[in-house]
């Protein structure tokens, strides 16, 4: 059976559709940075999606191959995630997304070095012939933060964001999104086959205590 991180780690990525405070560890992530309105086809964002996932399914299949990487166990690749952030505004604002800066990220497994990692680039590029050379191997210590299970469109999101920001008010804390602390959202469906209505998306802010 392999590894789901979901089912292992379901406190972050399976919380309840009401806000809940959670102490995120330290983890390594594919990583691919841009800017721009995420919805434009073929555009930077959708771009970096496929390049994301050509580097995770690599390292997922190495198992096949002759580079056998130390530790190694099958697992499900994790989902796609997103750290957000625009210029002068703290938060997000929706209206403006072409101003959006972002990194699309997929968590990687621990086992993975950054040597394993740069074998990997290298190896999706061979095979797929196509330019990796935007994919970072990016670590991100997330640390306190408020999260919530988002239930539909993504265009509805600031309705979840005030009742989070409401719940961590209410246990004493206030936002902290920084330069380095950012609007974090995790996508546990395919939008290309979800009824928007449907969607699932974990959003997650950063936060201190008062």
């Amino acid at each position: 059976m392999a590894f789901d991180y979901k089912k292992e780690y379901s406190e972050f990525y399976l919380p309840k559709d009401r806000p809940g405070i959670v102490d995120v560890p330290k983890m390594n992530y594919i990583a691919v940075r841009g800017s721009g309105d995420p919805n434009v086809e073929e555009g930077e964002y959708k771009q970096s999606i496929g390049l994301l996932y050509g580097v995770a399914f690599t390292i997922k299949m190495s198992k096949k191959g002759n580079h056998q990487i130390d530790g190694y166990f099958d697992f499900v690749v994790p989902p796609l995630e997103g750290f957000w952030w625009q210029e002068g505004v703290q938060g997000i604002d929706y209206a403006h997304k072409e101003d959006f800066q972002w990194y699309s990220v997929i968590r990687l497994p621990d086992f993975v070095t950054k040597e394993d990692f740069d074998w990997a680039v290298k190896e999706a590029a061979r095979k797929k012939k196509k330019d990796f050379s935007k994919v970072e191997f990016f670590t991100y210590d997330e640390g306190i933060c408020v999260q919530c299970m988002h239930i539909g469109p993504y265009d509805n999101e600031p309705a979840t964001v005030e009742k989070m920001h409401r719940y961590m008010e209410e246990q004493g804390y206030v936002l902290d999104i920084t330069d380095r602390r950012m609007h974090h959202e995790i996508y546990l469906s395919d939008a290309r086959k979800t009824d928007p209505a449907k969607l699932k998306t974990v959003i997650r802010h950063p936060i201190k205590k008062k």
